[in-house]
């Protein structure tokens, strides 16, 4: 009786040991989906700390997306300016991703949230956002 506890105990270490085991450096479609999830989140958290120079982290230098995010850093160093303390606050629901080798989609239901003294403006946008693998990460563009 005790060996057959015995075996089964060493099956189940077997076969927790094959579980922690992921493949090494092997990247998944699903891991290249959860690293574009993960890199339109924080960028929209860089947005909420108002941190410009992390937000153009997450964008391809010179791109569409990275002229946008230089238009909206001096758009609320402007209001900041006439208004007061900005806060921005952006809620973003990240969907429909789709990779196809260095290039992916994401679809981003967004809601922003900007106040500023007396300064209050809401707005919310959809759409979907492009990506580029650069090196080993992801960025917009």
């Amino acid at each position: 009786m005790k060996r057959k506890y015995f075996l089964v105990g060493l099956f189940l270490m077997l076969v927790m040991f094959l579980v922690g085991c992921s493949g090494g450096g092997i990247v998944t479609p699903a891991t290249d989906e959860a690293k574009v999830k993960s890199v339109i989140q924080d960028y929209y958290l860089a947005i909420n700390d108002q941190n410009w120079s992390k937000v153009k982290s997450y964008c391809v230098y010179g791109s569409d997306q990275y002229y946008k995010v230089s238009v909206m850093e001096d758009t609320a160093n402007m209001v900041q300016q006439y208004y007061g303390t900005l806060t921005i606050t952006c809620f973003a629901n990240v969907s429909d991703v789709s990779v196809n080798g260095n290039y992916a989609s994401a679809y981003s239901d967004v809601n922003i949230v900007v106040t500023a003294g007396y300064y209050y403006d809401a707005a919310s946008d959809s759409g979907y956002l492009y990506l580029q693998k650069v090196g080993n990460s992801w960025k917009l563009y």
